[in-house]
């Protein structure tokens, strides 16, 4: 048992790499136009025993829960590395949160205590949701904190005062079974309030074999924006680094896509880290004749729109790997050079088993479209929401993950994802329309520097029908010429794809994930239904 937890435990983990390579770096953190942030085994190891020394002297215990609420800062990861010494539960806060939904957050998982940022907690906001949970605080104070003059050593304790004092006794490891909670991590809420998923640190005997499956060498340096708060930056590129799989791992404080190449550039990156409309926004940029300028070798893509895939790779002079993960389980990967394009894979098929059914829980054939459903192989799939049995025996039927998203599975077993069962897809005509097709279209249009393309009810009332949005970042929405952007899709499009509906916007609502929140476009959309564009003839004008 004592080596399954080693290979699990995120704290034993790098207890062991800082006893065989103490100096080795294993991230760094770049916060331009600041110092970057290199943190080797050693540190990890060593900090993050003072600051669970710290937490342990202030009571807390396993089955404490404790927050981390910051951007991606060193601070987040001796956190996790403090709490699994210590078997308490990490709960990522998204560092946006505000107002009700940042109480809930808090309240909702029944928080001890938060591990945030100086530059949140100064936050009025953020300072009364912590007072109104009685949590107890400690601060990290950033360099873009200190910077801005900001000093709270006489209110909280300092993490960095812990992390660099004297040195601690060793802390025992707590963590003696892989089933008991490691992180409460809530979902994105792209359609209401977010869930509270509890998973164990039996979910790293998953994550261990992703570096294989993604075909991450020692010479590798993954990098991502992404925030820590969510399984994608966890997966795809912390891991990997602590498991000593690649040669280390980069990560921005948050992601910018204007500076997505520099940065790759810069720090010798050899893959980074799609999610969603990322590449769209990406591939929006103007064309470049550094486009080819790094050493990235592959996209490590969770959504690259399926028209956009051919043409990001030859512009780019990258591959595409594209995979298919759930926070509540599932995994499927589609290695470089194998499958058609667009399909996010098959999975590992001597552990999970995926397959696509109708409502009565029967398979489709190939080409139709269901439900994406998952379990491991030879077992029942598990889940628990907490606080809430109902969610989690909904999502759980005859042994089988019911994911939520309608998919397709070629002949040959190569799924392709549709849509969200919820968001019911794009239907014109009783035609399915190829929502990647319209952001690609769109993307290319020189002033659109950011596109997502989504469904309303159609204006004609038929069932299950949608006419078609496009929200798009620009420069100044209020003067922005709607007729010269359709003009330019109707050249390139099939006159049942041109957006019905124009909604040019200052900037996309994003989770902290880089999802977009379709029912804040929604909610913006009714409320400015009097400047948005109306699209082609005949279609909705809001």
């Amino acid at each position: 048992m004592g080596d399954v937890l080693d290979r699990c435990v995120l704290s034993r983990i790098v207890s062991r790499r800082a006893e065989w390579e103490p100096d080795r770096v294993a991230l760094v953190f770049e916060n331009r136009p600041r110092d970057d942030e290199v943190v080797t085994f050693a540190d990890l190891a060593v900090k993050g025993n003072r600051l669970a020394h710290r937490l342990k002297s202030d009571g807390l215990r396993p089955g404490s829960r404790v927050a981390i609420m910051m951007r991606n800062h060193p601070e987040f990861i001796y956190g996790y590395f403090a709490n699994s010494r210590l078997a308490v539960d990490t709960v990522p806060v998204d560092p946006r949160a505000r107002g009700d939904k940042l109480r809930y957050f808090f309240a909702f998982a029944d928080s001890d205590a938060v591990i945030l940022a100086d530059y949140l907690a100064v936050d009025e906001d953020v300072a009364q949701a912590i007072a109104d949970t009685g949590l107890r605080a400690y601060v990290v104070s950033t360099a873009e904190g200190r910077a801005d003059g900001i000093d709270l050593s006489e209110r909280f304790t300092i993490v960095n005062e812990v992390l660099d004092g004297a040195e601690s006794p060793t802390v025992s490891e707590h963590v003696t079974d892989l089933a008991r909670p490691w992180i409460l991590a809530y979902t994105s809420g792209t359609t209401g309030d977010p869930k509270a998923i509890l998973f164990g640190y039996d979910r790293m005997r998953l994550y261990a074999l992703a570096p294989s499956w993604f075909g991450y060498g020692e010479d590798d340096v993954p990098y991502t924006g992404l925030s820590l708060i969510h399984g994608n930056a966890l997966i795809v590129t912390l891991m990997p680094s602590l498991w000593g799989r690649v040669d280390h791992s980069v990560f921005s404080r948050w992601f910018t896509r204007s500076r997505l190449w520099d940065v790759c550039r810069d720090y010798g990156a050899t893959s980074w880290s799609n999610l969603g409309g990322i590449a769209t926004g990406v591939y929006s940029n103007p064309p470049s004749d550094r486009d080819r300028d790094h050493r990235v070798r592959t996209v490590i893509s969770a959504g690259m729109p399926r028209e956009l895939w051919r043409p990001f790779e030859e512009r780019y002079g990258v591959r595409v790997l594209e995979w298919y993960g759930t926070m509540e389980g599932g995994f499927a990967y589609h290695p470089v050079g194998f499958g058609p394009v667009g399909s996010f894979g098959k999975p590992p098929g001597d552990i999970l088993e995926m397959d696509v059914v109708d409502e009565d829980g029967r398979s489709v054939p190939p080409d139709g479209r269901g439900e994406l459903i998952a379990r491991p192989v030879g077992a029942a799939a598990q889940l628990a929401y907490y606080k809430n049995p109902e969610a989690s025996a909904k999502k759980i039927r005859d042994g089988w993950l019911h994911t939520g998203d309608i998919a397709s599975r070629d002949a040959n077993g190569w799924m392709f994802f549709e849509h969200r069962k919820e968001e019911g897809g794009l239907r014109k005509m009783g035609e399915f329309i190829a929502e990647s097709f319209v952001s690609r279209a769109v993307a290319e249009y020189p002033e659109v520097e950011d596109v997502h393309i989504y469904g309303i009810p159609a204006r004609s009332g038929a069932p299950g029908e949608t006419d078609i949005v496009a929200a798009v970042v620009v420069d100044d929405p209020e003067h922005f010429d709607v007729d010269r952007l359709l003009e330019h899709c109707r050249a390139r499009l099939e006159p049942s794809h041109v957006p019905d509906v124009v909604q040019p916007i200052i900037e996309m609502p994003l989770t902290a994930t880089a999802k977009v929140q379709r029912r804040f476009l929604m909610e913006m959309l009714e409320r400015d239904r009097d400047r948005v564009g109306a699209g082609r003839s005949g279609g909705h004008d809001a």
